[in-house]
C-alpha cells in the first residue's frame, strides 16, 4: 500500500511513545503532524485536512475526546484511532459512539498500529471511490433497486431498473430481446418480444445521455465507453 499520499494528525503526550510511533511512521511514508496538547490538535484541524488520526485520550489541554467531538462535528471524512492505555468498557463504548473507527489499548506494537491504520485507509479509500462514483457517473444500488446519475436519482420503474442493471452489469454484450425478457420477467411473461423496445424506448428518455444501443437484427448493449459514465 503506497503511504507517502496519507496525512496524519498524531496527538500524544508521552515524549517516547510519540517519538517512537511517530518515526515508523515516517518509515513507513506517511506524512506525520504531532502535537501532545489536544487544544492544539484542534487547532491544526481547523488549518490544515489530514487522513487519519491517532489520538491518545488523557493529553494536555482538550482531552482526546474533545478532539474526537470536534472531529465528529467538522472532520468527517477524517479516519480516527483511539490509542490510549484506558481499557475499560464504558470509555471505549464511548469512543465509538463518537464514531472512532477503532480503539487501540497502550502499550501497542508500531507494526500493529501501522497496519491498522492501513487497514482503515483502505477502507476509507474504497468508500470516498464509491461516493465519487455516485457524484461522477451511473450508480446502481442494486438491494435497493435504484439507479443514479450524478448523485441523483432516476425515476425509473421496476421493469425498467431490470432492464438497466443486465445491460449495465455486462458492458458490451448483445443482448437478445428473449434473453432480455428472462432477465426480467423470468419465464413469467407471456406475449410479443416487442415489449423490450417499449421499456428501452422509455428508458432511453430517462437516462441523461446515450448509452443503449440497437445492435439490428439482434437485440441491444451497453456502451460502457460514452462520456460521463463510469
Amino acid at each position: 500500500m503506497d503511504t507517502s499520499k496519507y496525512r496524519v494528525l498524531f496527538l500524544e503526550d508521552e515524549p517516547t511513545i510519540r517519538e517512537v510511533l511517530t518515526e515508523y511512521m515516517l518509515i513507513s511514508g506517511y506524512e506525520v503532524t504531532e502535537t501532545e496538547r489536544g487544544d492544539r490538535a484542534i487547532e491544526l484541524l481547523k488549518s490544515g485536512t489530514y487522513d487519519i488520526a491517532v489520538l491518545d485520550i488523557m493529553v494536555p489541554g482538550a482531552d482526546g475526546f474533545e478532539v474526537l467531538s470536534y472531529m465528529k462535528e467538522h472532520c468527517r471524512e477524517t479516519a480516527v484511532i483511539m490509542l490510549t492505555a484506558l481499557e475499560d468498557e464504558k470509555t471505549q463504548v464511548k469512543a465509538f459512539n463518537l464514531y472512532a473507527d477503532d480503539y487501540v489499548i497502550k502499550p501497542v506494537s508500531p507494526i500493529i498500529l501501522l497496519k491498522r491504520m492501513e487497514t482503515i485507509l483502505r477502507r476509507t479509500d474504497k468508500k470516498q471511490e464509491r461516493e465519487k462514483d455516485k457524484k461522477e457517473g451511473l450508480y446502481l444500488e442494486e438491494e435497493a433497486y435504484c439507479a443514479f446519475y450524478q448523485g441523483e436519482r432516476l425515476p425509473l420503474t421496476l421493469s425498467e431498473y431490470l432492464l438497466l442493471q443486465t445491460l449495465f452489469k455486462e458492458p458490451g454484450r448483445v443482448f437478445t430481446r428473449e434473453q432480455l425478457i428472462l432477465r426480467i420477467f423470468n419465464e413469467d411473461y407471456i406475449g410479443n418480444d416487442r415489449i423490450i423496445d417499449a421499456h428501452v424506448k422509455n428508458l432511453r428518455k430517462k437516462l441523461p445521455i446515450s448509452c443503449i444501443k440497437t445492435v439490428i437484427g439482434v437485440g441491444y448493449q451497453f456502451e460502457a465507453c460514452k462520456e460521463g459514465w463510469k
